[in-house]
């Protein structure tokens, strides 16, 4: 709260929980069952996770994100495993709140950002996927990414984007290339969360890889025992996705509705125990 000339100004912050790559059944189980606790015990006003390895690991389907819509996900991100799903095509282009990067080429199925409205004011989101060591090789994500922001800072300065892709290098030179123009940048796509949360100067908050919500003991969500065999013989192979305890990574942040700039990040890390990582 601040106060000009005899008028008290209220500053509305709207909270955003941003969760990374939901792995399989044990990791999509366990964000129904947690987020509905993050938005009545944390104040989170706003929920967005990355749903692209939902299915079995690889990709997502309608069922899958009808069920995360319902206990309380507003908007659900995808990536390079977007189409992994047959039925997946069809569905997107029913519901805008499952986005696909912005940066495929036009006539792709459904869309690549969304602006919702909230109890707060106006709330955007937008995916887009890097090229370096990324298949397919999509259009310029950078490109694409300040055409899109412009279009959407017409309708909110609120604005935050999934930056899915391999290199920690193209993610940073997309957080710089957005700060003061987004609220925030996550990155997505290697399952591992880094530690460099920040605000930029011009309040674009960044964290290079948001992590995942998946296995804890595992290899990036899957038994290790058959990445191992595969690191060692080169044998095709497949790659159960493991059990047991889940870890839930993310980050929360407060975002100045009047300017977009996000004032706080705080980074999420939550290790659940098999049972409690079980929908009940």
């Amino acid at each position: 709260m601040f106060a000009r000339r005899g008028v008290i100004n209220l500053r509305v912050m709207i909270r955003i929980l941003f969760l990374g790559d939901i792995v399989g059944e044990p990791g999509r189980n366990a964000v129904t069952r947690m987020v509905p606790t993050f938005l009545k015990e944390r104040d989170v006003d706003f929920v967005i996770v990355n749903g692209e390895n939902a299915a079995g690991g690889r990709g997502i389907t309608g069922r899958i994100a009808i069920d995360l819509l319902r206990c309380g996900v507003a908007v659900i991100t995808t990536g390079d495993h977007v189409w992994d799903q047959k039925e997946t095509a069809g569905f997107i282009a029913t519901e805008p709140r499952l986005l696909r990067p912005t940066n495929y080429p036009e006539g792709a199925p459904g869309q690549g950002s969304i602006v919702l409205q909230t109890s707060k004011g106006k709330v955007a989101v937008l995916n887009v996927q890097g090229r370096t060591f990324m298949q397919p090789i999509l259009e310029n994500p950078f490109l694409a990414a300040e055409a899109a922001v412009e279009h959407l800072r017409e309708e909110t300065p609120v604005i935050v984007v999934d930056m899915h892709a391999e290199t920690t290098s193209e993610k940073i030179a997309m957080g710089r290339f957005l700060d003061g123009k987004v609220s925030a940048v996550f990155g997505t796509h290697t399952h591992v969360q880094t530690a460099d949360e920040r605000i930029f100067p011009g309040g674009t908050a960044f964290l290079c890889d948001a992590g995942m919500c998946g296995p804890d003991d595992s290899c990036l969500g899957r038994e290790t025992g058959p990445i191992i065999k595969r690191f060692m013989d080169n044998l095709p192979g497949a790659f159960p996705v493991a059990r047991g305890p889940v870890r839930i990574c993310g980050a929360l942040i407060e975002v100045d509705e009047a300017t977009g700039r996000t004032t706080s990040i705080q980074r999420i890390s939550e290790k659940l125990s098999a049972y409690d990582a079980q929908s009940h």
